[in-house]
């Protein structure tokens, strides 16, 4: 899951190399503002064919916590 969720952050972040970590956080480790993250969102939701409503992107914090929630929803 996380090397899928790499390919697909790695299209929102300008470092093109960066290795993606569970407990970083998605707005400051990987300087994403609040557009780009909505914009990541619709991209894992296609990619993992789950919705995530947009009261709950803002609970999602981390890439763990991205993770949890697609988890629980598959």
């Amino acid at each position: 899951m996380i090397e899928k969720l790499q390919e697909i952050i790695i299209h929102y972040t300008a470092d093109k190399d960066i290795q993606i970590k569970e407990d970083m956080v998605l707005l400051t480790d990987l300087g994403l503002n609040s557009l780009e993250l909505i914009e990541m969102v619709c991209e894992v939701e296609e990619a993992f064919e789950v919705e995530i409503p947009d009261k709950v992107i803002s609970s999602l914090k981390t890439i763990k916590d991205l993770m949890d929630y697609l988890s629980a929803h598959e």
